[in-house]
């Protein structure tokens, strides 16, 4: 993602539209949008504020806000499947969600084989 406009630029287009440029002609001249530049007029005009909002990058991941919870779980019983820790867990999650989880707190689960046994292995 990009990095906001900075406070100087705001202020430069900010000071060329109160100076009667229309907004066209200032998204020309500083190589924005005239969307940008009707947006940041009008929250000048309904809070005050130009500064660039803080960003916001989505939920926080699962192995932040259940990272020991899933460790005990895995501690308790490393030989578990991920369908077995998940259930155990009892999170409404998707299984990519804790696979991404665990793989994140470097941990290792059991992995269960598709494949039937070999017929040539000794038994």
């Amino acid at each position: 993602m990009p990095a906001p406009y900075s406070s100087d630029l705001r202020q430069r287009v900010l000071a060329d539209c109160d100076r009667g440029m229309s907004t066209p002609e200032v998204a020309r001249k500083y190589t924005v949008s005239p969307a940008w530049v009707r947006r940041l007029k009008q929250r000048r005009r309904q809070t005050g504020e130009t500064a660039p909002r803080p960003q916001r990058h989505g939920p926080v991941p699962l192995s932040q806000t259940h990272g020991e919870q899933i460790r005990q779980a895995v501690a308790a019983r490393p030989d578990a499947t991920l369908a077995e820790l998940h259930q155990k867990l009892g999170l409404a999650v998707a299984l990519s969600t804790l696979w991404a989880a665990v793989a994140a707190l470097g941990l290792r689960l059991k992995k269960k084989s598709l494949a039937p046994p070999s017929k040539t292995a000794p038994t």
